[in-house]
């Protein structure tokens, strides 16, 4: 039974999930974000079908005082905290890791740039917390190409 976490802003690099298992840790997929994604009247957003392949990284929680950031953009030219696991998705963008408890961040990369868009009420950049025994669910975004509208 999985059920939603809404944590963090509208514009989201990673959305959460919570799931038990027997592990622990943090799975997902990657997905790519472009186009309309504006919401209007009578209009639904289409989500992205397919993941896609892309590298995943995690990194002790990351506040945003810890980053060099492009500008007010959600993209990050270096991370000054300890990276904790790089993941490779699959080809239809689906990756898992398993990790000890805590609260981590969670980036995917755009070039040479870090992307996440999701920051806390303490300014943390997509935190991401793994309980004991259960793996944490998140769907990550890379920016494509055709930039997003919102």
């Amino acid at each position: 039974m999985l059920k939603l976490l809404f944590i963090g802003l509208l514009s989201t690099s990673c959305t959460l999930f919570r799931g038990a298992s027997g592990d622990q840790g943090i799975e997902g997929t990657v997905l790519s974000a472009g186009g309309n994604r504006m919401p209007a009247p009578g209009m639904k957003r289409s989500a992205p079908k397919d993941g896609i392949r892309a590298v995943v990284y995690v990194f002790e929680l990351t506040n945003i005082s810890q980053v060099d950031r492009v500008d007010q953009t959600p993209y990050y030219k270096a991370i000054h905290t300890r990276m904790v696991q790089q993941i490779d998705t699959d080809d239809k963008g689906h990756f898992s890791v398993l990790l000890p408890t805590g609260h981590y961040s969670v980036f995917t990369k755009k070039g040479d740039l870090f992307y996440a868009s999701r920051m806390d009420e303490k300014n943390n950049i997509a935190p991401v917390e793994v309980l004991p025994g259960e793996m944490t669910k998140v769907q990550c975004w890379v920016e494509s190409d055709h930039k997003p509208v919102y």
